[in-house]
C-alpha cells in the first residue's frame, strides 16, 4: 500500500528522473566538447568542391561526396575533442579563459574519456576513408591519412600544430585546399584551377577565424608557453594579418569565375557511381 501511495504520488519516479537528468547532463557535455557550431567550417569546402566540378566539368559522384563530407565532420569533431582534453592535460584552460568553457577543465567529462572519443571520431573518418581511396585512388589516401594526422598532431605530440605560429597554415592546408580540392578529384578524377583557387579562398577564411581566436586568448596561450601566430606578430601585426585573411578571398572571385566554364553545353552525366 506504501508503494502504492508513493507512485500515487510521482515518488516512485524519482531514480528514473535523475537517470534521465543524468543523461541530458552527459549528452549536453559532449554537445558542448564536440563544438558542433564549428562543423561549417569542414562541411563547405566539401559542398563547394561537389559545386565546382559540377560547375566546372558536369560531374558529381555522389556517394564520395557524402563519404567525404562524413568523413571531413568526424575529423573536425576529434580535433575539437582532441584539443579540449590535451590542453586541460598541457595546464591550459583555466578559470582566465575567455572563449566558450572547456568540459575537461570545467570537470564534466573526464580527459580519458574525452581523448577515447576523439579516437573514435578518428576511427569514423578512416572508415569513409576506405571507400573514399576505392574512388580516388593514392591521392585521396595520401591526403586522408595527412588530415587525420595532422587533427591529432593539432594538440598532440612532442610540438603541437597548435603551440607554433602554423596554426593558420594548418587550417589553409586542410579546411581549404585539402577538403575543396580532394572532393572535386573524387568527382572529375582531376585538379583544375577553379579548385585551387577555391580551396585557397576558404582556406584563407577558416585561418581568419583561428587567427581571431587565438587573437582572444592570446593572455592565456602566453602563459602555457604557445607561440601562435598572434602572440608572435603582437596585436597590430595581427590586427593586419587577419584583414588580409578576410579580403584575400575576395581578391580570388575573378580567378575562379574565369577558370569556369561559360556557355558551354556540358555532355556528362551530372551522377557518377
Amino acid at each position: 500500500m506504501n508503494r502504492l501511495s508513493t507512485f500515487a504520488r510521482g515518488g516512485g519516479d524519482e531514480p528514473l528522473r535523475n537517470v534521465n537528468l543524468s543523461s541530458n547532463a552527459a549528452l549536453s557535455s559532449w554537445i558542448m566538447a564536440v563544438r558542433p557550431r564549428t562543423l561549417s567550417l569542414s562541411m563547405t569546402p566539401v559542398a563547394v568542391g561537389a559545386a565546382l566540378a559540377w560547375a566546372a566539368e558536369g560531374e558529381i559522384h555522389w556517394p564520395a561526396v557524402l563519404a567525404a563530407l562524413v568523413g571531413s565532420m568526424f575529423i573536425q569533431l576529434g580535433t575539437n575533442l582532441h584539443n579540449d582534453a590535451v590542453d586541460f592535460e598541457r595546464g591550459g584552460d583555466g578559470p582566465d579563459r575567455v572563449g566558450p568553457p572547456r568540459v575537461t577543465a570545467s570537470g564534466l567529462l573526464d580527459a580519458t574519456m574525452v581523448k577515447r572519443g576523439a579516437a573514435a571520431c578518428f576511427a569514423m573518418a578512416a572508415l569513409m576513408g576506405f571507400y573514399l581511396v576505392f574512388v580516388g585512388g593514392w591521392p585521396i589516401l595520401l591526403l586522408g591519412v595527412l588530415s587525420i594526422l595532422s587533427g591529432w598532431a593539432y594538440t598532440g605530440g612532442p610540438l603541437p600544430i597548435a603551440y607554433t605560429p602554423l596554426g593558420e597554415l594548418f587550417v589553409v592546408a586542410f579546411f581549404g585546399e585539402g577538403a575543396v580540392c580532394g572532393t572535386y578529384w573524387l568527382c572529375t578524377a582531376g585538379l583544375g584551377p577553379a579548385a585551387i583557387a577555391a580551396g585557397l579562398a576558404l582556406g584563407l577564411l577558416a585561418g581568419a577565424v583561428l587567427l581571431v581566436n587565438n587573437y582572444r586568448d592570446t593572455e592565456e596561450d602566453a602563459r602555457m608557453g604557445r607561440r601562435t601566430l598572434a602572440i608572435a606578430a603582437g596585436p597590430s601585426l595581427t590586427i593586419g594579418i587577419y584583414a588580409g585573411l578576410m579580403l584575400l578571398p575576395f581578391a580570388l572571385l575573378p580567378l575562379i569565375g574565369r577558370a569556369l566554364p561559360r556557355g558551354q553545353e556540358m555532355s556528362r552525366p551530372m551522377l557518377k557511381m
